[in-house]
Formats: C-alpha cells, structure tokens, sequence
C-alpha cells in the first residue's frame, strides 16, 4: 500500500534520486536544526495555547524576536478562531493511494473551515498548488463531509500576512488529478534519477555521483 506526505512528494518532484535516498532506502543524513528552531518553539506554543494549556511560563523562554512572532500569531484573526483540532494527523485515499499529513491546526466559525499553516519563514512561492495545500484540503474535505465553506490559510509570520486559498468543487478535482497522476508516477519510477544541475547543497551529494570539472575548467573558473 502506497502512503504518501506532502514532504515525500515535494522531494520527489524536485530530485526523484534524493526521494529514493530518504524514502526507499531510509537513509537519513543528520543535518543542522538551528535554521528551524524558532519554528518548532512556536508550533510547539501554538499548540499548547490551543489545548487551553497554560503557557505563561514557557512563554519566559521566548527570545525577544521570538516572542515578536508569538504575538504577531496571537493577533491573527484567523488563529482567534474557535479550533477543532490542534497538530492534527490526518489521512485519506485518493484513487489508489493513501495521502495524509500534520495540520498545524483547523480552526472554524459556525460551518466555515480553515487549515492554518504557521510560517515563520517564507510562504511558498505557489501555494495554492503547493502539495502540503492540496493534501491537507483533500484530507479535510473527506474528513468533514459537511460544510459551508474550507480553506487553507498560511499565516506568514515574518512579513504579518495571511494568504487564503478557498477550496470548490473545480479545485478539488484538479488537486484530485494532480495527486493522482503524482503518485501513480512515483510508484512507476524504477529509476529514479538525478534530476538536479546543482547538488552542492543536498544532504545526500556524497552518496549521488556528481561530475567532476575538468582540469580546464577549473583553469578558467
């Protein structure tokens, strides 16, 4: 049975050998989790607060700049919203295959419906067909059957915006057909390629062969 995250699919469109690397042989290379700190510290509060859990004293630990992007989440509108459910695991099956992922949290007034993905960095650069976008709406529309309106809200917490992707019946057939022809190339692949012209900067570079410059070239270089 084939599963598949927003991750595994988003490292398979952008380097089809690193997906076979990190998802077929399992091969984990350690890597810095400094860049990501500040986002697993507000995730982690975001959580908390919304499980009605007292934070006043985790709140002390914050840095200055990070508690600057705590207090930018508090006042969202859309993180004031009654929520539903908090670092939500969530599956279905598309077709042939199972899809799922942990939304950061779902929020709701009356019988509308928003994802909310927290960024402390950068917001995608295609949201609306981002795979974590398509995923979560796919998963969240099976899962609630029932609704007036559900969307998918990124809350870009460096730049204090709010980009909205609202989710129909014209949209959802497109993500549908997206996933699935995603998936089915995935799981068709017996080669999995490099696809990739600069591989420098990729955690399994060592394992990939990667040609080597000619003597002449380093003259000119």
């Amino acid at each position: 049975m084939n599963n598949f995250s927003p991750n595994m699919l988003k490292t398979y469109q952008n380097c089809p050998k690193k997906y076979y690397y990190k998802y077929i042989q399992s091969i984990n290379i350690p890597q810095s989790s400094t860049p990501f700190e500040k986002g697993k510290k507000i995730h982690a509060l975001a959580n908390y607060y919304l499980q009605k859990v007292d934070i006043s004293r985790i709140q002390t630990a914050l840095s200055v700049t990070e508690k600057e992007v705590w207090d930018t989440l508090l006042k969202n509108t859309f993180f004031q919203k009654e929520c539903l459910k908090s670092e939500f695991q969530l599956t279905c099956k598309i077709d042939d295959f199972w899809i799922g992922g942990r939304l950061d949290a779902v929020v709701h007034d009356f019988e509308n419906y928003y994802i909310l993905d927290y960024k402390t960095g950068a917001t995608p650069q295609n949201p609306e067909y981002d795979y974590q976008t398509m995923i979560y709406l796919l998963c969240l529309d099976k899962y609630l059957e029932k609704y007036e309106s559900l969307s998918f809200v990124y809350l870009n917490l460096k730049e204090q915006k709010n980009h909205i992707i609202k989710f129909n019946p014209e949209i959802k057939q497109q993500y549908e057909q997206k996933i699935i022809q995603t998936c089915k190339t995935v799981t068709s692949d017996n080669t999995f390629n490099c696809n990739r012209t600069d591989c420098r900067h990729c955690e399994y570079s060592k394992l990939c062969y990667i040609p080597t410059e000619s003597p002449a070239q380093r003259l000119i270089d």
